[in-house]
């Protein structure tokens, strides 16, 4: 990195398991300029800087540059939800929304609690398991797939594909490696395969919603349908799951805050909006300034790389009072966790509704939950941008 920058490098694995220590200095002054390998970026870290420059997506645009020639690009030109600008992203939103009302997320509850609960009390019966493999990494996939009309005998195999495109997240090269492309093109043949099949037979899923989808003469066009069910699939399981495993071990790590909860269960809400803020599931998103813009008091050139460090900014004490404390009555909590303006996150109710469901069900099931070895180093996943724990084993009393 270029001269006496805040360290920055999400390829670390030190950095990656603890990112937090490093964040105060960017909090400290204007967005630093850096290199990292062979991108120009700018680290975006305050609260108002980040917040200003996710609203404002005429000088801060979602879509990448274009990529080098022979880059690894399975939807040719075509980009999914997140990297499109208005007003093509306002037609795409406006179409998929439709499928996310608040009416249908809350219909899902009833089958999420059926799923919570057979693996919590799946896991507790043995007193010690793992709030990853038993629960984490289960359910979101589980409720994601239910709803692309995915048989249940392929969940297994869909966590696989999930887990080698995410830590593709562990290079600075800029190819995938083989192993997440040959994922990525598993589930797009598999999906390829549906999409034909459900045109001539749909069924009650969001893949034949969405098929079906129509804004007065326009519809998702295949490259779009496909990019969706895929973001759907990594965005809607591994963000959900990290939500679950990171929210799990700040509890477990506050121990006054968890017997809190315990006390006062109508805290559930406000204390997952907590876990949100204090380590969130995603940690940093892109953003490509179109031409030269001032923001925080420097000048940022076009072309280089904006890191909109939402993990930094949710720890801003300009914003936050007593922003390392973990405290799940703190209020308001107006975090960017799920992001802000045109791309905030369409899951998030989705999101919401899993954790506390999820959270009910351990708490009713484990009064007295405790790590089952709470001395022991925590190892993360490849991706610091998708911020996530390999494990987490928990004893149930």
């Amino acid at each position: 990195m270029a001269g006496s920058a805040p360290y920055f490098n999400p390829w670390d694995p030190e950095f990656r398991a603890n990112p937090y220590p490093h964040y105060s200095a960017l909090l400290s002054g204007p967005p630093p300029l850096v290199t990292l390998g062979p991108v120009h970026a700018v680290l975006v870290a305050r609260y108002a800087d980040v917040s200003a420059a996710m609203r404002d997506h005429q000088n801060f645009s979602s879509v990448p540059p274009p990529p080098a020639p022979g880059a690894f690009q399975p939807f040719g030109d075509s980009r999914d939800l997140l990297g499109q600008d208005p007003p093509e992203h306002t037609r795409l939103r406006r179409l998929i929304s439709r499928e996310f009302t608040p009416r249908r997320i809350r219909d899902l509850e009833p089958r999420i609690r059926q799923i919570a609960r057979e693996l919590v009390d799946d896991a507790a019966t043995r007193g010690e398991f793992d709030v990853m493999a038993d629960l984490a990494n289960v359910l979101p996939v589980m409720v994601i797939a239910e709803m692309l009309g995915v048989p249940s005998d392929k969940y297994a195999t869909f966590k696989d594909w999930s887990d080698r495109i995410v830590d593709a997240g562990n290079s600075a090269t800029v190819a995938p490696p083989p192993d997440a492309i040959s994922a990525f093109m598993s589930l797009i043949s598999y999906f390829v395969e549906e999409v034909a099949r459900r045109r001539k037979e749909p069924g009650p899923d969001l893949v034949s919603a969405l098929i079906a989808a129509r804004d007065q003469a326009d519809a998702l066009s295949e490259p779009a349908l496909l990019q969706f069910i895929v973001l759907l699939l990594l965005a809607g399981n591994e963000t959900t799951t990290n939500l679950i495993g990171n929210g799990s071990l700040a509890l477990l790590r506050h121990p006054d805050q968890f017997e809190l909860l315990r006390r006062e269960p109508e805290l559930l809400p406000r204390a997952i909006e907590e876990m949100l803020r204090f380590d969130p599931p995603v940690q940093s998103t892109g953003r490509f300034p179109k031409n030269p813009v001032s923001l925080g008091g420097v000048e940022i050139p076009a072309g280089a790389v904006a890191f909109m460090i939402l993990a930094a900014a949710n720890r801003d004490p300009a914003k936050f009072p007593d922003p390392e404390r973990f405290d799940i009555a703190r209020e308001p909590n107006e975090h960017l966790s799920f992001g802000e303006g045109v791309h905030f996150c369409i899951g998030a109710p989705l999101a919401r509704l899993e954790a506390r469901i999820v959270f009910e069900e351990m708490l009713r099931r484990c009064p007295h939950l405790e790590l089952a070895k709470p001395g022991e180093t925590l190892s993360y996943k490849g991706s610091y941008f998708l911020r996530g724990l390999e494990s987490l084993k928990v004893t149930c009393r």
